[in-house]
């Protein structure tokens, strides 16, 4: 029942709503006027993480409209050690981002205020990321290494008008540094990995998902995974993808299993028998977020996946202690 969009058109039609599916670039266009609904339910985000065996860096630049927020972390989820927090709230930010339309065309995203000097630059297949925070100090690039990525635009059932459109985008190398006062983290492109998560939408005051992303050498390969269930109606358009060889390759809907506490091991399975991991956590990134109405929580599990993947050709890989995430959101905002 999934539709794959395979022609250039708009996320919403001419009422407002969303034209279910799911592509493999970014093959529809968003027009942040063509939403109808008020601007403090629009969503929009740029968020990236960079990885290696230990380290996790994530930036963020993103509103709910109501709010904005700029931020960096950086921690060791070996360790358990968080090394880096730097948070800057924005009110009332309605659209003053200017946040890009499109996740795959050369854009530069930036922020300079208040001492906080943040910018996301892409052009063709490379990213870079810069920040200067106080005495913090980050350059990293990105290089995708597949052209085929993960895009999904899905309704709600709750409200027509009611849409996420969202870009995932890993199987990217990662190398550069932070530096803070006389310390310094590094990544290299050898064992470090990128992510972006990039989302634009309108939907309803609750919600709930499950998510997990990553990418890491198989066989020579890179590979990677992009994996996740209940938020939206995913009839049309899961975000369920394995990445191998330079290609994508789809998958149905996916369940995530979990035990009495979060640092049980996790179990993905889909339901055509062609992926079953399990992560082992190490590592709980919790984040919680109580402010007027809104109130957040997710738990981001780090740890190791083990299991098997199936192409869309038979091919059957063995994965083996890929370092990565998966994560369970409960939001109210």
């Amino acid at each position: 029942m999934e539709k794959e969009l395979t022609k250039r058109g708009p996320v919403l039609d001419k009422r407002g709503r969303p034209i279910p599916g799911f592509s493999r670039r970014s093959t529809l266009v968003y027009d942040r006027r063509a939403v109808k609904a008020p601007p403090w339910r629009i969503k929009e985000w740029d968020f990236y993480q960079i990885s290696n065996d230990h380290l996790c860096l994530q930036f963020t630049i993103g509103h709910a409209s109501y709010a904005g927020q700029v931020s960096l972390m950086l921690f060791d989820f070996v360790k358990g050690q968080k090394l880096l927090d730097l948070n800057e709230i924005l009110p009332l930010p309605f659209g003053s981002l200017r946040m890009p339309r499109d996740a795959e065309r050369d854009s530069l995203l930036s922020y300079h205020k208040n001492g906080v000097h943040m910018s996301f630059e892409t052009l063709e297949d490379v990213r870079t990321l810069r920040c200067a925070w106080g005495g913090v100090e980050t350059a990293v690039r990105l290089r995708r290494h597949n052209p085929d990525s993960l895009v999904i635009n899905l309704p709600f059932d709750e409200y027509a008008h009611a849409f996420y459109y969202n870009h995932k985008i890993n199987c990217m190398s990662a190398e550069g540094a932070v530096r803070a006062g006389d310390k310094e983290w590094r990544f290299d492109k050898k064992d470090s990995f990128g992510i972006l998560d990039w989302g634009r939408g309108v939907w309803p005051f609750h919600n709930e998902w499950y998510w997990s992303n990553g990418s890491g050498w198989l066989e020579g390969e890179m590979f990677g995974f992009n994996l996740g269930c209940g938020f939206g109606n995913t009839d049309t358009a899961s975000e369920n993808m394995l990445f191998y060889g330079g290609k994508s390759h789809k998958l149905g809907k996916v369940d995530f299993t979990l035990g009495a506490d979060y640092k049980d091991p996790w179990h993905l399975t889909d339901r055509e028998g062609r992926l079953d991991l399990t992560l082992t956590p190490v590592y709980d990134r919790t984040t919680r977020t109580k402010l007027l109405w809104v109130d957040n929580c997710c738990h981001q599990m780090f740890g190791t996946f083990t299991g098997h993947a199936v192409l869309d050709d038979g091919t059957r890989l063995q994965v083996r202690d890929v370092v990565s995430f998966a994560e369970h959101a409960v939001n109210n905002w």
